[in-house]
């Protein structure tokens, strides 16, 4: 069994910076690929980052390359989403998940087997 709390979110102005974690228990997570999503209010879950086993290849969604950078710390069972930049748009609650295999998947989310309850991140203009 696998926990995943995401802490971080918050309000923030346009042009402001968060960063958000989300901490593991249970099930060493390291061998794992780990990513974020987000669901804005009245819109489906959309993928955000996603980072393999290692931490040496990420990918993300095209509207925040630039902006946001995913990073883990395995020694602290941590994975992390810098946001800079940010815009009215990124506002929503942003989800981490843990994959089931080591590697991105080509379809983020389809692999995922570990949710956390999410924190809120709201950008005003």
């Amino acid at each position: 069994q696998v926990q995943l709390v995401e802490s971080g979110g918050g309000l923030v102005q346009a042009g402001g910076s968060l960063r958000l974690s989300c901490a593991a228990s249970g099930r060493t997570f390291s061998n794992y690929a780990m990513a974020w999503f987000r669901q804005a209010p009245g819109k489906e879950r959309a993928f955000v980052a996603a980072l393999n086993w290692s931490g040496s290849l990420t990918r993300y969604a095209d509207s925040v390359k630039g902006r946001f950078t995913i990073s883990r710390d395995d020694t602290k069972n941590t994975v992390y989403l810098q946001m800079n930049s940010l815009k009215p748009d990124d506002t929503a609650v942003y989800y981490c998940a843990k994959s089931r295999n080591p590697y991105i998947s080509g379809i983020p989310g389809r692999d995922s087997d570990y949710w956390g309850q999410g924190t809120q991140v709201t950008v005003s203009s």
